[in-house]
């Protein structure tokens, strides 16, 4: 299947560029099996001020290294260096704060995969951890290494790469008592084969795990595997300009992926960031105390609005996304599980939006489309 056929594509493909061009200038030490220094990683994650300027005469090129996250560098730092080091590194945080995100990015550039990838979920078992077999065949000649099925972590061992294991504290406890012997050991034991029976980890294999905040409680992990991650704590992003800039590049990139031709004014997409941030925090610009919704607003859940608002004016409207947009298709966002919640974004209406639509037409627009999907809602 071509890349054209694909519905996403992994960074290290979308970002081919800009991953060579990172190389190209790369005259510093890698540690072993890694595609970039750690010093490359890092500008790959957070960008570059200047483009990159590669190749030489009619071959010269620049090449623009985006931001990735958006957020403290400090933080992509302590995690370049945790995944050089022998701890494996834990992404933890609320919903929508971009571990997934992070992980990817950091699997992509040191790695050169991001796809080798474990979801934990209360179904994931040991065998999803290490290996399974391919049954038939072993009913027809026994156990052997041909019969054996890799998982993602054997993979990664073999190849030096990194593993991702994505929601960590949704799988059981025997599932992390496994992982615990995989970081400890760095070797998998495959007791059904004869003779050497090990399976080793080659330099450069580690592990990148992320943990909802909101799952805490769940499968909570043990003393020893705490010990095994170095935590890294990325917060909800913290002021309105950057959040602002998050939706606006994100959103860019998923209407070039669906192709939607729809234009997405910057004004609109600070109206939408506004109301979440206001709305989650439980504050507004003005000092207002509002109510927060059970529902957690992150800046993803923003970033899947404007997406929605610009599908919806694309194929209903001009193709021109105005604050209408933005307020028909928020109210599923802020209103889901509890029907409670449509009374809190009833009296950020009635009290804030309300009142700003006195003094701005793109409020009043807002608030007017907003007033009737929420009695439509």
């Amino acid at each position: 299947m071509s890349d054209t056929e694909t519905l996403r594509q992994p960074a290290e493909t979308h970002y081919a560029e800009e991953l060579a061009a990172l190389a190209a200038v790369d005259d510093d030490s890698r540690p072993r099996a890694w595609k970039l220094s750690p010093r490359m990683v890092l500008r790959y994650v957070v960008g570059t001020d200047k483009p990159l300027v590669v190749g030489s005469g009619k071959q010269k090129r620049t090449i623009e290294i985006s931001r990735k996250f958006f957020g403290d560098d400090g933080l992509v730092e302590r995690a370049i260096v945790t995944l050089a080091s022998e701890r494996a590194l834990l992404l933890v945080g609320e919903p929508g704060t971009g571990k997934s995100w992070l992980s990817e990015h950091l699997a992509a550039a040191i790695s050169g995969c991001s796809t080798l990838t474990l979801q934990g979920t209360a179904g994931t078992t040991e065998e999803h951890l290490k290996y399974s077999w391919n049954v038939a065949r072993v009913i027809a000649e026994g156990p052997t290494a041909n019969n054996l099925i890799p998982s993602p972590t054997m993979i990664a061992m073999r190849a030096g790469s990194l593993l991702r294991f994505e929601e960590i504290t949704r799988c059981v406890p025997d599932v992390q008592d496994a992982l615990v012997s995989v970081l400890s050991d760095k070797a998998i034991a495959v007791p059904e084969l004869p003779g050497d029976n090990l399976v080793w980890a080659k330099p450069g294999f580690n592990v990148i795990a992320t943990a909802n905040t909101r799952d805490q409680g769940v499968n909570e992990l043990s003393a020893a595997l705490k010990r095994r991650f170095n935590y890294v704590y990325l917060p909800v992003v913290g002021d309105r300009r950057t959040e602002v800039e998050i939706v606006k590049s994100r959103s860019a990139d998923l209407l070039q992926r669906y192709a939607i031709d729809a234009k997405l004014d910057e004004t609109v997409i600070t109206l939408l960031a506004t109301v979440f941030r206001e709305i989650r925090d439980g504050k507004t610009a003005e000092g207002v105390q509002v109510k927060q919704p059970s529902t957690t607003l992150s800046t993803a859940e923003a970033i899947g609005v404007a997406l929605d608002a610009a599908i919806s004016a694309r194929f209903f409207g001009d193709g021109t996304v105005g604050p209408e947009h933005v307020a028909r298709n928020i109210v599923g966002s802020i209103v889901k599980e509890d029907r409670k919640d449509l009374k809190i974004l009833e009296e950020y209406l009635g009290l804030v939006a309300k009142k700003r639509a006195t003094a701005d037409p793109v409020w009043k627009r807002f608030h007017d489309a907003a007033v009737r999907a929420v009695r439509e809602g």
